[in-house]
């Protein structure tokens, strides 16, 4: 069914996200309310190399308080192709570029606070050139075999969310 919804505000914008608090009708549970961080979507890239190895980058994370080992991925512009925000972003954190890029579908990172979705892909037919990271960024990257990832991912070794979903559903497609 439709969700039903009122008293609609928005408590903040910022740089990257939104706040919205408004009020949600649950059943017979009445009314409650909600604050919701509204984001404009991201795109993650598994990059996939011939020989089997993908590509992955460290990066400081200050929300976590430091690095992790993550896809190349980046945040779409509003109505940007999730593909081409892809190729995007995999070029300038890595400096890889993908012939192919295969959908891995989406995923929901934290929908109980965020309307976030990031789209997926898998790249492949991988050459490199020069990567060109924001001006911020500071990405080291970290070269290994597919197998690898998938068993830091499963061990908790790899904790970032898009991450670990990349590596799971390649699975299905590799």
């Amino acid at each position: 069914g439709r969700m039903e919804t009122r008293n609609r505000s928005m408590l903040f914008k910022g740089l990257v996200v939104d706040i919205e608090q408004f009020e949600v009708r649950i059943g017979e549970k009445g009314w409650h309310t909600y604050q919701i961080v509204r984001h404009p979507g991201g795109v993650g890239v598994l990059p996939l190399h011939d020989d089997g190895t993908v590509t992955l980058i460290r990066q400081l994370r200050p929300a976590v308080g430091g690095t992790l080992l993550e896809i190349p991925a980046g945040r779409l512009h509003p109505g940007e192709d999730p593909a081409a925000c892809g190729g995007r972003e995999l070029a300038e954190e890595t400096g890889l570029s993908a012939r192919e890029l295969v959908p891995l579908g989406y995923f929901y990172p934290s929908p109980g606070v965020f309307d976030e979705v990031i789209h997926l892909f898998l790249g492949t037919g991988l050459s490199q050139g020069n990567a060109e990271p924001e001006h911020y960024e500071e990405i080291a990257t970290v070269r290994m075999p597919v197998g690898e990832a998938v068993r830091l991912a499963a061990s908790g070794d790899i904790r970032d969310g898009k991450t670990i979903a990349a590596l799971l559903r390649a699975g299905n497609v590799m």
